[in-house]
């Protein structure tokens, strides 16, 4: 669900590849509330072409010409017929967003659109009507009309097909919890059931490989259960009786019974979704750069229009007051402002494509490039999220290390245990063959042990092997201990490890003034041991509350925020933070919480958005001068400000600098690239 905070919905319906959501468009410049899906602007853009077309041949072209390239009897009230049906077909949305814009007392773009289009019809039905009732020859701007309608739609579309799908994240979070549910029955027979119908207090039973379906304790079985979706935290956690389980969580590889303890509101699910909705009702801190431009366009244009119109009809009358005011009023039509903006929206969504990252809404742009801090996930953000052995240490001169690792591997062969798992992946990468013990046998909480040559190995926790050992361990690292016949010959360290970019990303922040910081569902040791590699401030073992709280501190205090993360723990604070940043290999809750999607999970690709969005937003405003400089540089002559002095702008002139400025933006647009030597 992409954030309320912006202030209309669009819904996208026209990529093959695009789910049924709802998607926002957030391509505030266009605060309407006509709910069109940016399938429909493409169609109301080629429909509106049909109409527009014959118009642009037929008309008079900008004063240059007295009839259009096409003319025959009669031309003009074709032109006129057909410029009715574009006006209500092709100009119903700006108009729509106008009248929204006026109710909201703040008009901009669509009300400056919608300024135009109904001063250049409405003029040019006077002019056509006069040349029939009275014989005077009065020009018309159904062109101007015309093309502005063309142009306007045509920027929509663009801008729209750029921005990318906003899912449903209250949809994403109800799908981690199963459909259906086996609740035992008295007899211990097991009843299928809808998860709606369960209760607090029935025992039900979570299969191998199924999720969790509400929060509860363990009452028999024993198992690993996976939370990192939800707690942040990487490896999966061993589950015994009497232990507590999160509803959406994912059980490993044993039967689990549970007494469930919270359904609905209370559940840690239903949390996360009301802190996410709660989230999306937050007023969005974009100052929307191009809306305000246009309403200081739709002021001046209508204040000097009234004031022309004052000035003209004492000096000269009526005829010429209406042609001064007319002529104002059509020389602010945003014809170049119009596409200013879509068109570097679309350089910039190609060029960030191109590097897997995907924004939603154009906002990011302006927020990102002036933010202050930026919030990491620890977990699969900054590190892999997977275990590795970091570190061996092998006792005495008995055993080499390659024999050592051989001996480990050995003993963790044929278990399913991510601690097992990355020691026989370590051993394999090095090409050593593991060791055949005659017989491992698990040590339940405690580690395995096994039998080879007559020798008894355990491999151990080191608070199952409960003496102080001299050993370096490599910070936030777990040891195990390896022992033969009760003695310790060597050690092994496995942890997170970070990710190669991670360093230069906090690097790279610091140097553009964005202040990072680590939240994490991760304890503190881990959480310290990745902060003190990277040299920044962090919070360990935060809740999804947590961090949400955290984020809204930063906000309160006046702060611009960026929030990186990946999992459902982290997608509240993800659609709280300005810029909600999410990691391709995170959950579906996460990418419809965010702002942003990268669909590599390399921190690099961060470094990269960031710098995009700089370039990006820098064309945008250089964009908006182009575009609006030709306007409040063409309305007071267009007045008759320099007429005293023999100087007026005749329409033709008006449209060679309206192309003209048209022109400079789109090559301007073009020229955006990702890294600028600027």
């Amino acid at each position: 669900m992409e954030k309320n905070k912006h202030q209309h919905h669009d819904s996208h319906d026209d990529h093959s590849n695009h789910d049924d959501h709802d998607h926002h468009d957030h391509s505030n410049h266009d605060h309407h509330d006509g709910h069109h899906h940016h399938g429909d602007f493409k169609q109301i853009f080629m429909n509106s072409l049909v109409l527009g077309i014959p118009i642009l041949l037929m008309a008079p072209f900008f004063g240059l010409t007295e009839t259009g390239l096409i003319h025959f009897a009669y031309s003009d009230i074709v032109v006129a017929i057909l410029a009715t049906i574009l006006l209500i077909y092709g100009g119903k949305p700006f108009f729509q967003g106008g009248w929204q814009e006026a109710k909201n007392k703040a008009p901009g773009m669509m009300a400056l659109v919608s300024l135009g289009l109904g001063v250049s019809y409405l003029y040019s039905m006077y002019a056509v009507i006069a040349n029939y009732v009275s014989g005077q020859h009065l020009m018309d701007f159904f062109f101007e009309f015309a093309s502005l309608v063309l142009i306007m739609l045509l920027g929509h579309w663009i801008e729209m097909e750029a921005l990318g799908d906003a899912g449903d994240a209250q949809q994403s979070l109800a799908a981690l919890l199963p459909k259906e549910v086996h609740v035992l029955a008295d007899d211990d027979t097991t009843v299928t059931k809808a998860l709606s119908a369960l209760k607090i207090g029935d025992l039900v039973r979570v299969q191998a490989g199924e999720n969790i379906p509400a929060d509860g304790v363990i009452v028999r079985g024993d198992s690993r259960v996976n939370e990192s979706l939800l707690t942040g935290e990487a490896v999966p956690i061993e589950k015994h009786k009497g232990d507590q389980v999160i509803g959406g969580s994912t059980n490993g590889p044993g039967v689990l019974y549970v007494e469930i303890q919270e359904v609905g509101e209370k559940s840690f699910i239903s949390q996360v979704q009301h802190l996410v909705s709660q989230a999306q009702s937050h007023p969005s801190r974009a100052e929307d750069l191009a809306n305000r431009v246009a309403s200081w366009l739709f002021w001046i244009a209508l204040g000097a229009a009234l004031l022309a119109f004052i000035i003209w009809f004492n000096l000269e009358g009526l005829e010429s007051a209406v042609s001064f005011a007319v002529a104002t009023l059509i020389i602010a039509c945003p014809h170049a402002l119009g596409l200013a903006i879509p068109l570097v929206v679309s350089r910039s969504t190609s060029l960030g494509a191109q590097r897997g990252l995907l924004v939603k809404n154009r906002e990011v742009y302006e927020l990102t490039s002036k933010a202050t801090h930026i919030v990491l996930d620890k977990t699969g953000t900054l590190t892999t999220g997977e275990f590795k052995v970091l570190d061996t240490q092998v006792f005495g001169t008995d055993y080499t290390e390659e024999e050592f690792i051989a001996l480990l591997a050995g003993l963790e062969a044929g278990s399913s245990h991510p601690i097992a798992q990355s020691i026989i992946t370590h051993a394999e990468a090095a090409s050593i063959q593991a060791s055949h013990f005659e017989q491992v046998e698990v040590l339940a909480g405690k580690g395995v042990s096994g039998q080879l040559n007559g020798k008894d190995y355990q491999l151990l926790s080191q608070k199952a092997y409960g003496q102080p050992l001299d050993v370096q361990v490599p910070t936030g690292a777990t040891l195990s201990i390896l022992t033969e016949n009760g003695q310790a010959i060597g050690t092994v360290a496995l942890g997170d490890e970070l990710k190669a970019t991670s360093k230069a990303l906090i690097d790279f922040l610091k140097a553009q003034g964005i202040q990072p910081m680590i939240a994490t569902g991760d304890n503190e040791s881990a959480a310290k041991a990745v902060a003190d590699l990277l040299e920044v401030d962090y919070r360990a073992s935060m809740s999804p509350q947590d961090k949400y709280a955290l984020i809204e501190s930063y906000k309160n205090a006046g702060q611009t925020v960026i929030m990186v993360g990946d999992g459902v723990n982290d997608a509240p604070s993800l659609a709280l933070a300005d810029v909600g940043v999410a990691v391709g290999a995170g959950t579906q809750v996460a990418l419809d919480s965010a702002d942003v999607i990268l669909t590599q999970s390399d921190p690099g690709d961060i470094e990269a958005f960031v710098e995009l969005s700089i370039n990006t937003d820098r064309k945008m405003k250089q964009n908006l001068a182009w575009g609006a400089g030709y306007n409040f540089l063409a309305i007071p002559i267009a007045a008759g400000i320099l007429a005293p002095i023999g100087l007026t702008l005749a329409p033709a002139v008006g449209a060679i600098l309206m192309s003209a400025s048209t022109v400079i933006v789109a090559f301007n647009a073009m020229t955006l690239n990702l890294s600028e030597s600027e």
